[in-house]
């Protein structure tokens, strides 16, 4: 009898690991969408195109190489990962097969890089970025990954990040950030005199349907990081987590649509969208230990932020056309620096220590592989291309073929 609960137990936690996979897997059609929306119609394509191969990458790489790195035969509180089998031998008193932690781990490999997608939009050349998605999966963000989720140092020194924030959303920030001031802006974003020209995004109900998806997603990505839901202590967790994570998002659209509207006047449809999302990454740093309440005012701060943060990078000409260093990087460190207002096992000290070591790491090595690839294959596409823009440079498929207009020979 025992042994039968103990397979039980082990199947329904493996079985959750698995559609909390797939929940967090969805999050790649979010994106896909989001950016698809927010880019001009002449470079939906290749946006498009851009998340699919990313996503294919990013698991073959974490497959190949980064799950290796990762996970196997590591030293408890080391510093330099290893080096071992893909999978390894399953432990005896494993809680859910090792399989279904491969594939639940490697969909927030593909998140982390979707997060890049976005920001150097509608002037890289798309080789140049699939290259650097091999360098980021495979092998910058297993390593900082190590440090905290597989055993390294930052775990012994107790940095707590439940499902990401830095890890994942933070990496993903951080290396945008290195390709976006390699890149340099977008022609006819910056005029001579500071000017700032808006570039609106091309369909916003695919920008909408986009965050929703990645709204749905967040649960297997927060409630997934649980790890398990066979008894009834994890069971609650689990219900208390997706009760905070969908109360962050909520109120992070609320706050991003007053500031808006104290703002300018308007409800601006794209600060309301990244506003839902600021939330979700503030409370994926610890969506287990503040109550209800505290939840809603984390997704405040973070709706509240976000419109604040893309703002003052467009003053100071970061060109992010989706806003995701916002989002996912100021937000996702005002996320791990609050974790210790409801965890008494965190400390502000710790945390600080954890976000210099990740997003400093993450950077510096993300700027040596733009540089290289600058000065090897080139990152950004011509004037005369970005102009005509990237679907027919890199694809040669226009998104929407019935408005676009033909010129005769």
């Amino acid at each position: 009898m025992e042994n039968t609960i103990i397979e039980l137990k082990f199947s329904l936690d493996t079985f959750y690991f698995l559609i909390s996979g797939i929940l967090v897997m969805w999050m790649a059609a979010g994106f896909a969408m989001l950016e698809a929306g927010l880019v001009r119609s002449k470079n939906t394509t290749e946006i498009l195109t851009k998340n699919v191969a990313l996503y294919a990458i990013a698991c073959t790489m974490f497959l190949l190489v980064g799950y290796n790195i990762m996970y196997v035969d590591n030293a408890e509180g080391g510093l330099i990962p290893s080096f071992g089998t893909l999978i390894g031998t399953q432990a005896g008193d494993a809680d859910h097969s090792l399989e279904s932690d491969f594939f639940f781990q490697v969909v927030f490999v593909a998140t982390a890089m979707s997060i890049v997608s976005g920001a150097v939009a509608e002037r890289m050349k798309l080789w140049a970025f699939l290259a650097f998605a091999i360098v980021l999966t495979g092998i910058i963000y297993p390593i900082e990954g190590y440090w905290t989720w597989g055993g390294g140092f930052l775990s012994e020194m107790g940095f707590v990040d439940f499902a990401g924030s830095a890890i994942v959303h933070g990496t993903g920030a951080a290396a945008a950030l290195a390709g976006v001031l390699m890149l340099g802006a977008r022609k006819g974003k910056y005029g001579k005199n500071g000017e700032i020209y808006p570039i609106p995004g091309s369909n916003l109900p695919l920008a909408t349907l986009g965050t929703f998806i990645l709204w749905m997603g967040w649960f297997g990505f927060n409630g997934g990081s649980q790890l398990l839901i066979s008894d009834a202590e994890n069971a609650t967790a689990v219900g208390k987590i997706l009760l905070n994570t969908n109360a962050a998002a909520a109120t992070g659209a609320i706050a991003a649509l007053f500031v808006c509207k104290v703002l300018w006047g308007k409800a601006d449809l794209t600060m309301v969208l990244n506003g839902a999302l600021a939330g979700l990454v503030v409370i994926t740093a610890d969506p287990l230990s503040p109550s209800p309440l505290l939840a809603c005012l984390l997704g405040i701060l973070g709706g509240s932020l976000v419109v604040f943060s893309i703002v003052a990078l467009d003053k100071i000409k970061i060109d992010d056309p989706v806003g995701a260093i916002s989002v996912h990087g100021v937000c996702g460190i005002l996320g791990i620096i609050l974790v210790p207002v409801s965890n008494a096992d965190a400390s502000f000290v710790t945390q600080l220590i954890g976000l210099v070591c990740i997003l400093g790491f993450v950077f510096i090595a993300s700027l040596i592989v733009w540089t290289i690839l600058k000065k090897t294959m080139g990152i950004r596409v011509t004037e005369e291309e970005e102009l005509n823009g990237m679907d027919q440079h890199d694809c040669g498929i226009d998104a929407y073929p019935e408005f676009v207009s033909v010129r005769s020979n």
